[in-house]
């Protein structure tokens, strides 16, 4: 297989991040043949056409590059109130007014942590959608959602927990495979 560079963004800014752990643990149990970078939009401001108007922030255009750089995208993020982050949507937002648009055709991978019972999965059906539109290529499954989270992580934010762990695994040993059939490799 042809190397895979995954770029993984996470939805939530913060630096202990439950997602931002399980990031790491992706890039610690793929495959031989993938990388991960993870990005950070901390310096993205809120989606405002009259900034637009005057310049396309630089950290709009910084990530739209990376995520065209990029193979593919891993996006770990929480569900705040039933749906998607408001740091991710917005981003998101931001890059749909890219040109070439960033996600067409990129192979995405979700999961997502979160301390309610659910794992993530209403968030990450919003994702879907949103990414749909913007014509990215969605991996319908195995699908990450890790819930009741906080015990599953220890003190420096690293992913402990076995199950949890292995369904990382297998979605990255599914993620490669894929992309690289997305990609036309």
């Amino acid at each position: 297989m042809t190397p895979l560079s995954i770029l993984g963004i996470c939805g939530s800014l913060r630096q202990q991040s439950y997602n931002l752990g399980a990031l790491r643990a992706a890039g610690e149990l793929m495959p031989a043949g993938m990388t991960l970078r993870i990005t950070r939009f901390d310096a993205i401001p809120l989606l405002n056409q009259d900034l637009e108007a005057q310049a396309m922030p630089s950290a709009v255009l910084q990530l739209a590059q990376e995520i065209r750089d990029a193979d593919a995208l891993l996006i770990a993020s929480p569900e705040y109130n039933f749906s998607i982050s408001g740091v991710l949507k917005n981003a998101i937002d931001w890059l749909s007014r890219q040109k070439p648009q960033p996600f067409k055709d990129k192979p995405v991978a979700l999961m997502s942590a979160t301390l309610g019972p659910v794992g993530g999965a209403r968030h990450q059906y919003e994702v879907r959608k949103i990414l749909g539109c913007l014509e990215a290529l969605v991996m319908p499954k195995p699908e990450v959602f890790i819930n009741l989270c906080q015990p599953k992580f220890d003190a420096d934010g690293r992913l402990v927990d076995q199950a949890a762990r292995k369904a990382v695994a297998d979605q990255m040993t599914a993620f490669g495979p894929w992309a690289g059939r997305m990609l036309g490799r």
